[in-house]
């Protein structure tokens, strides 16, 4: 019929916010992938990565969700999508974004924080999600004050908060300069990070005003993620093995203008800490659940 010929080749990707270097990856992948193997490539809007990750879960029509790399491991800690590990894999890492701890002076560490009042963006926001994780990780109880990165910075420079956290690739641009005296704290390497997180770190050159000469801050970073539904379905399965095949085939095209300049960090043979590889692990029947649809109130946004 129609209907199933025009749903065919379909391959649904669900992305960031409006204005987010997400949503360009998604549009990037339409407008080069499309039409290669018979394929078309749907972007969709998306609400952030716990919310990609249940409509990648249980909505009709996701077939592959741009999400950050450690938004597993924050749904397993708050234990919201049993048996998962097995149904979502990644099929690419995209690029990489720095933890950034911006600390008002008096505060020298990580641990210095326990207690204090830190910001870490909106709540449901890919940063509140890491500080979050990363914060219990450390066993560091801190007090989230969820504001805008904009409203955080003024209150840094009022006194009113000890620190905010914020995810982003270096280095950070700010529409309000952070404070005189403010400093890039150093997040501890631990195990239990390094099960989620890649090390990473800034220097003067990152940042010439917060980090002296001849010095490293250690850090951890994020990355994100091009994640897909393990279907058992041969027919969705065999699809998105195309999609697979098509963006190593392509690769090239995704260097070139108009394309996001964030494309020539990815690199499609990069691994992800906790993730499987798409391809690798055959879906399991007696895991996989029913796709349907859930609601948003049943999944925390992030």
């Amino acid at each position: 019929s129609a209907v199933a010929k025009a749903n065919a080749n379909v391959v649904g990707v669900i992305s960031g916010g409006l204005d987010g270097t997400y949503t360009r990856f998604a549009a990037d992948l339409a407008a080069v992938l499309d039409d290669i193997d018979g394929l078309r490539i749907v972007p969709m809007i998306g609400k952030g990565s716990f919310q990609n990750l249940s409509d990648l879960l249980y909505m009709r029509g996701v077939d592959v969700a741009i999400v950050q790399s450690d938004v597993l491991a924050a749904a397993e800690q708050q234990n919201v999508f049993p048996r998962m590990a097995q149904q979502v894999q990644y099929i690419a890492k995209l690029y990489d974004e720095e933890v950034h701890v911006f600390a008002r002076p008096g505060v020298e560490r990580l641990s210095d924080l326990a207690g204090k009042l830190v910001a870490m963006d909106n709540r449901g926001s890919g940063t509140a999600m890491t500080a979050t994780l990363l914060f219990s990780r450390l066993g560091i109880a801190v007090q989230p004050v969820y504001d805008a990165t904009v409203d955080a910075t003024e209150k840094l420079r009022r006194g009113d908060i000890a620190a905010m956290v914020r995810v982003t690739g270096k280095p950070a641009r700010f529409t309000t300069p952070v404070p005189e005296g403010t400093r890039l704290l150093a997040v501890p390497l631990s195990e239990s990070l390094l099960e989620t997180y890649l090390p990473a770190s800034f220097t003067s050159a990152d940042y010439p005003a917060l980090v002296p000469p001849g010095e490293t801050v250690e850090t951890v970073a994020v990355g994100a993620v091009l994640a897909a539904y393990n279907h058992q379905n041969p027919d969705r399965r065999e699809r998105l093995v195309r999609f697979s095949r098509a963006l190593s085939l392509k690769f090239d095209s995704f260097m070139r203008p108009p394309r996001h300049p964030k494309w020539r960090d990815v690199s499609l043979t990069a691994t992800v800490p906790g993730w499987t590889k798409f391809g690798s692990q055959r879906p399991n029947a007696e895991v996989q659940q029913p796709r349907r649809s859930r609601s948003a109130r049943e999944a925390p946004q992030g």
